[in-house]
């Protein structure tokens, strides 16, 4: 029997440490409500654990999965920067 390639055939994953559970749900959080623009070609799971956000991408091809992992990276940096310059003293 032969094997059925995977729909998901790309994946990367990126761990981004805060070293506090606070800024890394603050960031996730300010992340979590912008959904993939094509979940039909990219799927992305988040994760906080230990001061740490966790995202999972799979994507149908490269150029999406690429695509969707430098918008991330972008927004991702605009959220941390945010956070760093105005978050001291927030709380959830």
């Amino acid at each position: 029997m032969e094997a059925v390639p995977s729909e998901w055939e790309f994946s990367c994953d990126l761990e981004v440490d805060y070293e506090s559970q606070e800024i890394a749900s603050i960031v996730y959080l300010a992340l979590d409500v912008d959904k993939e623009l094509q979940p039909d070609k990219v799927k992305r799971q988040m994760t906080v654990s230990d001061g740490k956000l966790s995202v999972h991408f799979e994507g149908v091809e490269a150029r999406f999965l690429r695509a969707s992992f430098s918008a991330f990276v972008d927004v991702l940096t605009l959220a941390t920067k945010t956070v760093e310059e105005f978050g001291k003293g927030m709380e959830l």
